[in-house]
């Protein structure tokens, strides 16, 4: 059997992936396609985890003086000969990423910058004893790389604002060719300093640096921006020309970004994972950009990478470790009863029509809930099905991957909200451990009439119950005194939860179930007849527990039944 090339787990570098053995997805045509439909400043936006670092990347190699160009070998753009001749290694190139710029305060976010920039000039130590550059511009230059005693690189503001125009117009005259520049999670600085307060000082910074490289920059060839929002022009694009934006909304270049279902074909055939064509489907695809379905890459390379080691794993939530998910938990935390409605919908497989603004500053997020809408959309968490309807567009969660999100972020938020009143919370909770049944199913209800529930049948019973598991664990969690297991084995079996008062020797064993078409009675009869054929109770036998309390919970929607046998 041939040995197959690596999976590409977090390789981001183009010529580390075409050089070292990694299974490469061709993405070249975007090169073609920059150059047919030329604009000299193209911003890109999409979602994390779809390419775009490994796109510029690319766009690096191919262009960038003095690359080696038999990495495009074997690719859709080395058939493109006179291209190829004409524009491959033919120009100097400026290639940063702004995904690092952050920080707690202004200052700190500044350093970052200054290292990013910073770094990147270095790249070009020969301008220093370059003779196509007069004295003043090799000072200059050194401004740009100037190291203070705690090793920190310490351009000054000034230079700072001027610092990409400044190193594009010495690799101008030192060439005699004008420069593409790269910038890779151009928004990142932005969302971060509005989320640490110091978003106007950020915004007149990113504002005059991009102003200079890209407005009034007479060394530039053309630029590539890539990012998650399309940030207003009002915001730091203002003044600029031959401008160029592609969201996924846009049917061009919507193949590069994201694998599409014949890319997912032809590598789950190469690597033999065929067979687990429909589970990757239902868990990893679902995004539409512009009139094309594509998977996320990273959720796919991430799950045949773990099928390598062991094809009997279940897929995983990848794309979720790539981020905190905070849109969703402040989405979540300001919806009312309308929204909140909304998103049981979209849970349930179920879409709503919205309005999306493609352009928002970040100042414009939380100032009504609708733009938090055109968020999610943007950044991933819904996706578009069907046809643009005027000013509406049809959102739906794209996959099951992404609806667990949602879920697990609506169990967070349920929790925060439970505990926020201390004394019910108790007292709901003592209920079980005094085997008052009224007050138990009481509280409950009332409960669930606060949270988001899921009721669609084409969800899967076990994930419904895992969601009415899930919250009453999160109640649970606040009793400092209890003993909490959830799934744990018991008997012949693992029962939902269980429960050990250690101090009263009272132990608590629930199952719960999903009461379809609200068969309460029916439900709870079963939850008991498990937990009885079972034998949860045996664990808690054997851990000394005197007095044993069996509740069997039927769910249906934001209502509930308990039975105690």
């Amino acid at each position: 059997m041939a040995v197959k090339v690596k999976l590409p787990m977090g390789i981001e570098n183009f010529k580390e992936m075409r050089t070292m053995g990694f299974y490469y997805v061709d993405k070249t045509g975007l090169i073609r396609g920059l150059l047919d439909n030329f604009a000299k400043v193209n911003l890109f936006t999409r979602p994390r985890r779809f390419g775009k670092t490994l796109n510029m990347s690319m766009l690096k190699y191919f262009f960038e003086t003095g690359s080696d160009g038999t990495i495009f070998d074997g690719l859709a753009i080395s058939e493109e000969k006179e291209l190829c001749r004409e524009y491959q290694g033919k120009f100097p190139v400026i290639a940063v990423s702004l995904k690092s710029v952050e920080g707690e305060d202004f200052e700190e976010a500044k350093g970052r910058l200054r290292a990013v920039i910073g770094t990147e000039a270095l790249r070009f130590q020969f301008l220093t004893q370059s003779e196509h550059l007069s004295e003043k511009e090799r000072q200059q230059y050194q401004a740009l790389i100037h190291i203070n005693e705690n090793g920190l690189f310490a351009m000054e503001d000034e230079v700072l604002k001027d610092s990409l125009w400044m190193l594009s117009r010495f690799l101008r005259i030192h060439y005699g060719k004008n420069v593409i520049i790269l910038i890779d999670e151009y928004d990142v600085p932005l969302d971060k300093a509005y989320q640490s307060g110091y978003y106007d000082s950020m915004v007149k910074l990113i504002r005059a640096l991009f102003g200079q490289a890209l407005k009034t920059n007479d060394s530039l060839h053309f630029a590539v921006l890539t990012g998650c929002l399309r940030v207003s022009k009002e915001s730091i694009f203002t003044g600029l020309n031959n401008f160029k934006v592609y969201t996924v909304k846009d049917v061009c270049y919507n193949e590069f970004f994201g694998f599409t279902d014949m890319e997912i074909r032809t590598m789950l055939e190469y690597y033999g994972f065929m067979g687990w064509y429909d589970i990757i489907k239902e868990w990893y695809d679902g995004y539409r950009f512009g009139d094309l379905d594509v998977y996320c890459p990273w959720d796919v390379v991430s799950y045949c990478h773990a099928l390598k080691m062991n094809t009997s794993i279940a897929p995983q939530n990848y794309w979720v470790n790539t981020s905190s998910n905070d849109i969703i938990r402040r989405f979540v935390s300001k919806a009312k009863s309308v929204t909140r409605n909304e998103i049981e919908r979209l849970i349930d497989g179920d879409s709503v029509k919205k309005e999306v603004r493609q352009e928002l500053t970040y100042r414009d997020l939380d100032s009504d809930i609708e733009n938090l809408w055109s968020l999610l959309y943007t950044t991933g968490y819904l996706t578009q099905r069907g046809p643009q309807d005027g000013n509406m567009t049809e959102l739906v969660i794209p996959n099951r991957e992404i609806r667990w999100i949602f879920v697990e972020q609506i169990r967070e938020w349920f929790r925060t909200e439970a505990a926020k009143d201390s004394r019910k919370l108790e007292s709901f909770c003592r209920a079980f451990q005094e085997n008052n049944i009224a007050a138990i199913e009481e509280g409950l209800n009332a409960y669930l009439k606060k949270t988001i529930s899921i009721r669609d049948t084409n969800v899967k019973r076990d994930m419904k119950e895992n969601f009415y598991h899930g919250i009453l664990l999160g109640i649970f969690g606040h009793m400092d005194d209890w003993s909490v297991m959830s799934n744990a084995e018991s008997g012949e079996g693992y029962s939902d939860i269980i429960v050990e008062v250690e101090d009263e020797e009272i132990g608590i064993v629930i199952e719960l179930k999903y009461a379809e078409n609200a068969d309460f009675d029916a439900g709870c009869r079963k939850a008991l007849q498990q937990m009885k054929d079972r034998n949860y109770e045996e664990i808690l036998i054997d851990d000394g527990m005197r007095t044993i309390y069996r509740y069997g919970i039927a769910c249906y929607k934001k209502r509930c039944k308990v039975i105690s046998g």
